[in-house]
């Protein structure tokens, strides 16, 4: 979830020439509108960067699908196929939850971005990236092991996270990722995807549109200095470029949102404007079949520069790191749900 430069955006945007074409009640994911990113890490707490994770407990993960329950939500989306997702399947089915799961396989870099983001500075030495290739093997071992196992909660699963970008640190080859995709369907009955920025996916098509069930994009109008009365018809373009360039392909939105905070876009950061983007796009998916994961439940701490308690990255949830509701989730929620 990081800003595109403008290259590839006016690329996308190029190549929708029409509105986007209402799809089919049976491209909806698991027959849902509505679904939410989840990740469990609440203050204080992150994923390993090095020196470990320190990882919810079991009581607080359940506090929060409790939570999530309440508020509507039937389909979540999990990032990875580690600890706490491994988790929150046990957690569904033991406590018998109306609520399944997009897994994830969390992808780590196998090129180098240097010179192209940001924050790394240096190339990653090859050693570097033969063990991520690996490890990357293995995790997407564990994402159909659990998908398997759990066929009664995973509804679909989804393998990398934004890595057909340069300006991202978690890069892999477009060749690479679609042979991983192809083990991953080979595996599964579940439909499979890759969670790609919506530009990406436009660039890629030729490669990517034998390779998914559905493709995941990830759409961000305040992220690319839109205002609030631009942002839906700057989702509406980004979507209409991505099935335009991929006929015949149902999509999902795998991650869309709008910050409540943010000292990169001060002016456009508000739970006033996230509750009017939240309903907008509720609105429009029904409308037009078109499931939509938000972005996010929880507000996240861990995530972007450590000094800047105001930066953007912290502040996407729904709710609050106290699990307290804002604004869209005490006058939103809970959701009717399309499906129960």
């Amino acid at each position: 979830m990081l800003l595109v430069p403008a290259l590839l955006i006016l690329t996308a945007g190029a190549a929708a020439s029409a509105d986007f074409l209402p799809q089919r009640p049976e491209a909806l994911i698991d027959g849902q509108v509505m679904a939410v990113c989840y990740s469990g890490f609440r203050r204080g707490q992150h994923p390993d960067r090095g020196e470990g994770a320190k990882n919810p407990s079991r009581e607080e993960i359940l506090e929060d699908l409790r939570l999530l329950e309440a508020a509507g939500f039937r389909f979540l989306r999990l990032y990875d196929s580690r600890e706490n997702s491994r988790t929150v399947l046990e957690l569904v089915r033991a406590e018998k939850l109306p609520i399944k799961v997009m897994l994830g396989a969390w992808l780590d870099a196998e090129t180098s971005t240097h010179g192209s983001c940001a924050w790394v500075t240096e190339e990653v030495p090859a050693d570097k990236l033969t063990a991520n290739r690996a490890a990357n093997d293995e995790e997407v071992g564990r994402a159909i092991e659990l998908a398997r196992s759990y066929p009664d909660v995973v509804a679909a699963v989804n393998i990398g996270n934004e890595t057909l970008v340069d300006w991202n640190d978690h890069r892999v080859p477009v060749d690479r990722l679609v042979d991983l995709l192809q083990r991953a369907r080979e595996a599964l009955d579940q439909p499979v995807t890759t969670a790609e920025n919506y530009a990406a996916w436009v660039r890629d098509a030729k490669e990517l549109a034998g390779a998914v069930d559905f493709a995941g994009v990830h759409t961000y109008p305040v992220w690319e200095n839109k205002t609030l009365a631009e942002a839906m018809d700057f989702t509406r373009e980004n979507l209409t470029a991505v099935q335009q360039a991929l006929p015949g392909v149902p999509l999902a939105v795998v991650e869309a949102g709008w910050a409540t905070t943010a000292s990169e876009f001060p002016e456009q950061a508000s739970e006033d404007n996230q509750e009017v983007y939240f309903n907008d796009l509720h609105s429009w998916a029904k409308a037009n079949n078109v499931t939509i994961f938000w972005f996010e439940a929880f507000d996240e701490d861990w995530k972007g520069d450590a000094a800047n308690a105001s930066g953007a990255e912290k502040h996407w949830g729904l709710f609050d790191l106290d699990r307290q509701p804002k604004k869209a989730a005490r006058t939103s929620l809970p959701l009717a749900t399309e499906k129960d």
